[in-house]
């Protein structure tokens, strides 16, 4: 039985209790006896006795909270009703939420859709029925249908202009719609600057328009407010900073360049591939006196391949003193085939043909590269060694193609 029908039943009898004992009052021999009280109003006068008394006030006081009560259940009665249903109504609407939750699980997004736009108005979770409405429409490519649900999102819950609009840019960046997705996370911005959501987003779109510059300044926020793992946030600033550096060097103008470098954090201009990017690009502005010296301080800091092989594309004034530096680093690296590489150049650069080709002989010895090959191809060319010539450059081609098939190998699908 309902609450509120006991309730009824309970203070009904008990007020029909009361007022039986009140009518009996007056006859109950027993209480003639019991003390005497006088009560006077103005020119009247009540005598009874103090039994009696006592009990008029008891029986008087559960009269009157019995009706009270009585009376309160009936106001309420129609509330309670309307309360009622809207409990039954939100329990319906929950239940339909899992449906479709289930529904869409097994693929049915449309069917998943209706079942739950049928219940969201009513549904206290109404704000969950529509954005995930949304996000079921948006699977089946249903773009109109997404817009509507986002919209009474918004109108259902005003204050959930948050989840609305991250959802909403979330989509749109998974459509490719990258401009809208951006014009709602800068508004997104505003609001909530240091949202880690929205923050995470932004990176997306800008990375997915190449804004380098747009994420340059965002990178601090993403770093301060933790969005991205550490080892994260160092792949996106080695990224960023790269694709600026070549944004600069597409202009050619060495002095920019240079400047753009320096104003790069000195954590990221410490990177060996950072470092690479810029030497190459300042080499290719014809700048190479310029980044010698740093170049050769950057290798005695880290050893690495890329910036040893720019060391010897290096087009200076005193090749001697180049090929002189050179010589110094093989009594500390006596078996490094690139180091013999770029040896072999500087040598033949020189004038010393027969110390670059023993160089370049040593570097394919230790470890058969194209490069190698050409550049001792071109040797004995000059040379007019011509089938030897011809031996070297057959051996780069089939070194160059077999790194061509073993890359596809490695990714088929690329």
């Amino acid at each position: 039985m309902q609450a509120w029908k006991k309730q009824l039943i309970l203070w009904t009898v008990i007020l029909v209790l009361a007022a039986g004992a009140a009518a009996l009052l007056p006859g109950l021999k027993l209480l003639r006896d019991a003390g005497y009280t006088l009560i006077g109003w103005g020119r009247w006068e009540i005598e009874l006795t103090t039994l009696t008394l006592a009990l008029i006030v008891v029986i008087g006081f559960i009269l009157f909270y019995a009706a009270l009560r009585l009376i309160s259940l009936a106001v309420n009665f129609p509330l309670q009703q309307k309360q009622k249903k809207e409990a039954r109504q939100r329990e319906a609407a929950f239940r339909r939420l899992v449906e479709g939750m289930r529904e869409a699980a097994e693929g049915n997004w449309e069917r998943a859709e209706k079942t739950l736009i049928e219940n969201a108005a009513v549904s206290s979770q109404s704000l969950a029925h529509y954005l995930t409405a949304a996000r079921f429409a948006h699977h089946r490519g249903a773009k109109s249908e997404r817009d509507t649900y986002l919209k009474q999102a918004y109108e259902a819950e005003p204050d959930a202009q948050l989840a609305v609009r991250l959802t909403e840019a979330e989509l749109h960046l998974a459509d490719e719609n990258f401009d809208q997705a951006l014009e709602s996370l800068t508004q997104l911005e505003k609001v909530a600057p240091r949202n880690a959501r929205v923050l995470r987003l932004l990176h997306e779109a800008y990375a997915k328009l190449e804004d380098w510059e747009a994420l340059h300044k965002l990178l601090p926020r993403l770093h301060e407010n933790k969005v991205l793992l550490e080892a994260e946030v160092h792949l996106l600033e080695l990224e960023t900073y790269s694709a600026m550096l070549r944004e600069r060097s597409a202009a050619g103008d060495a002095e920019t360049l240079q400047a753009h470098w320096q104003e790069l954090p000195e954590h990221m201009r410490q990177l060996p591939d950072l470092q690479a990017i810029y030497f190459a690009a300042m080499i290719e502005c014809g700048a190479g006196e310029r980044i010698e010296a740093p170049l050769r301080a950057a290798l005695e800091k880290h050893w690495e391949a890329p910036l040893l092989i720019l060391y010897g594309g290096l087009e200076l004034s005193d090749v001697a003193a180049q090929l002189q530096q050179a010589e110094q680093w093989l009594k500390r690296h006596p078996d490094d085939p690139v180091l013999l590489q770029v040896l072999g150049k500087l040598a033949w650069r020189t004038g010393q043909s027969e110390q670059a080709e023993t160089y370049l002989h040593r570097s394919l010895k230790i470890q058969p590269s194209v490069e190698a090959y050409r550049l001792l191809g071109d040797l004995l060319e000059e040379k007019n060694a011509w089938k030897d010539a011809c031996e070297c450059y057959r051996r780069g081609m089939m070194l160059a193609s077999q790194a061509v098939i073993e890359e596809v190998q490695a990714h088929p699908e690329g």
